[in-house]
């Protein structure tokens, strides 16, 4: 991590490609070590580089202005100084939000269960499902990002988009985006059956990470579904809602789901909204009957 912050240390803006050549250079890699790759085919040091990009993307160490660029931030130059020499995952805990990727990144631990942190003591199949979690976790801290920098309608068209893949609507149904002048603070619907009987109505608030959405918001939407006569209703935010939101949806007759936006990009990798499969690994197993056969 330290060197790709060295390299970024002229404040400019470095392509992927432009930062394995410096790194490369600076740690006088040999021709063996570019040649190197991991399992799947993919470069080792265009991996490492990579997952120490995306690490120190996390708690905002530099930041992405356009696909495959990065830059250092005021933060990056700040820990450049305190760790000129190296920079390292006991670095990046000392930020929270990169205590909240990690703790996104792991299922909580089960009884009986080894403690991957400790590495030696969990399974092969319990690191690969942990490496994966992470992986996933990265990426939907990434895809939410992208999805505040795009307009409004975006998210309004995208939330129903994920809504419909998690099954909603159904085969039967439809999903209609509403979001214009005279929409009355809906959004969108989602009927589920053919006759409209049955409906879902959606709000949208592309708000950034400082601007949560409180009780007054949920309070216009609940307002909102009075006036369209419907007594269910999904609000979705790429911010977080505060407690005051949270408490007043759990009290009012109508049947409010709040969606921040760490469950929205969860939900998006689930269901490959704005993402792609990229590897896939096989885990193979003794079968049995073959052994058995007489």
């Amino acid at each position: 991590m330290a060197p790709i912050l060295s390299v970024l240390a002229d404040g400019g803006d470095h392509s992927l490609a432009e930062l394995r050549e410096a790194v490369a250079s600076r740690l006088a890699l040999t021709e063996d070590d570019l040649r190197a790759k991991i399992p799947s085919g993919t470069s080792l040091l265009a991996n490492r580089l990579h997952w120490a990009v995306t690490y120190m993307y996390q708690p905002g160490l530099l930041s992405r202005p356009k696909r495959g660029v990065v830059c250092v931030t005021d933060r990056g130059r700040k820990v450049t100084a305190a760790h000129p020499d190296r920079v390292d995952v006991r670095v990046l805990s000392e930020f929270p939000e990169f205590i909240e990727f990690k703790s996104r990144s792991h299922h909580p631990k089960q009884h009986g269960e080894p403690d991957l942190a400790a590495g030696d003591e969990s399974t092969p199949r319990e690191a690969v499902s942990a490496a994966v979690d992470e992986a996933n976790a990265a990426v939907a801290a990434e895809v939410l990002d992208r999805v505040r920098q795009r307009e409004p309608a975006f998210l309004e068209r995208l939330v129903l988009s994920v809504l419909t893949a998690m099954g909603y609507g159904g085969a039967a149904g439809a999903a209609e985006h509403l979001g214009k002048a005279g929409d009355e603070g809906l959004d969108g619907v989602i009927r589920q059956d053919p006759l409209g009987l049955d409906r879902i109505y959606v709000q949208a608030k592309r708000y950034g990470v400082g601007k949560p959405v409180g009780r007054p918001e949920i309070q216009e939407f609940v307002g909102a579904l009075h006036g369209a006569q419907a007594d269910r209703g999904i609000f979705i935010t790429t911010s977080r809602f505060t407690p005051e939101a949270v408490a007043y949806a759990d009290r009012v007759a109508a049947r409010v789901v709040l969606i921040d936006g760490h469950a929205l990009s969860g939900l998006m990798v689930q269901h490959n909204i704005g993402v792609q499969d990229q590897h896939t690994y096989v885990i193979k197993r003794i079968d049995e009957d073959f052994f058995d056969e007489s």
